[in-house]
């Protein structure tokens, strides 16, 4: 029996490969993991169209309670389902991790993800650089990582994918101290907001003396600013 890893690809519940969906329609559970990214559809669409039940798989049981999900893939075929291409993200290496350490076999039935389709917008993929993810900033945590990346590609002549924060089912730090199962509410970083971020860091190092090298940097995310 198998832990199968399964790519949803990035529309609706037909863009899952014919392999994928033969693999759903067997399995004894089927969960979604519904928190790296977003689908454009929901569960109850998926369940028509697969035409079964479908778990919904938050933050905490894919990254804390994972055996959870693996439990009877030794008996049974288990299947979770992933929005984009099941490598796309590091939880679910991490989880392929859990099952082999549990002596599971694992398969993955790959997709199509944002890291390939960026090609539609014209850019060559051999042109992208390294891909960074911009979070959301709190009070007391602005990592500026991200701005030292793209200006790299910049120097090197080379686009950047951004990949922009999702908040689902996250926890205060007050609720997560005090052990409460309280969230907050989804939050879905817009280009504005990842642009302002960026163009603060631009402002803040100008500021101290450290001004970034490449002049066209300012320009490149104006236009998506405005």
């Amino acid at each position: 029996m198998v832990f199968y890893l399964i790519g949803l690809g990035l529309g609706d519940a037909k863009d899952i490969t014919v392999k994928g969906l033969e693999l759903v329609r067997k399995a004894a559970r089927v969960y979604l993991e519904a928190y790296t990214s977003i689908l454009t559809v929901g569960q109850e669409q998926l369940e028509k169209f697969y035409g079964r039940e479908v778990i919904l798989a938050d933050r905490t049981l894919v990254e804390q309670n994972s055996d959870e999900i693996l439990a009877g893939a030794d008996k049974s075929d288990v299947v979770l389902l992933v929005v984009g291409d099941p490598l796309g993200a590091t939880t679910h290496s991490d989880i392929i991790i859990r099952a082999l350490e549990l002596g599971l076999n694992y398969k993955v039935v790959h997709n199509a993800s944002i890291i390939n389709t960026i090609g539609c917008c014209g850019l060559q993929l051999y042109h992208f650089g390294e891909t960074v993810s911009i979070p959301f900033w709190t009070e007391t945590w602005k990592p500026q990582s991200f701005v030292d990346k793209i200006e790299q590609n910049l120097a090197c002549k080379l686009h950047t994918l951004c990949l922009l924060d999702i908040k689902m089912k996250e926890q205060s730090i007050e609720n997560l101290m005090r052990g409460r199962q309280v969230f907050e509410p989804p939050r879905y970083m817009s280009v504005r907001q990842a642009a302002e971020q960026v163009l603060q860091v631009i402002e803040t190092r100008a500021a101290e003396g450290n001004p970034l090298k490449c002049k066209t940097y300012t320009y490149i995310i104006m236009l998506y600013y405005a």
